[in-house]
């Protein structure tokens, strides 16, 4: 008999207030993000319609200078107000996915 070994991800759906982008202002790449736990991570790449509203709160912010997310990757640091709901895997190598804007 062949068992099979099934691969399960986990990942809770979080919201997270949004402290940087990465990209232009009108044109979003990816978002940094603070976790619960207070960690700053950047998102995947967003998609062009959340992409679209991201720039409406972040062209109407003033860029705070560069930030540093806890991987090391650099970001244009604004304080939005903004909230996001993410997917953040809670593996070794985790992953924050922007599912929509609060």
């Amino acid at each position: 008999m062949v068992q099979l070994r099934k691969k399960i991800r986990h990942a809770e759906t979080i919201d997270a207030e949004v402290v940087g982008f990465t990209g232009a202002a009108g044109r979003p790449r990816a978002l940094a993000v603070r976790l619960p736990d207070g960690r700053v991570a950047l998102s995947q790449r967003l998609g062009a319609q959340l992409a679209a509203q991201v720039a409406a709160a972040l062209v109407a912010v003033a860029p705070a200078g560069r930030g540093r997310a806890a991987g090391g990757e650099s970001f244009t640091a604004a304080e939005s107000g903004l909230l996001v709901e993410v997917l953040a895997g809670t593996t070794r190598h985790a992953v924050v996915t922007v599912t929509r804007v609060r």
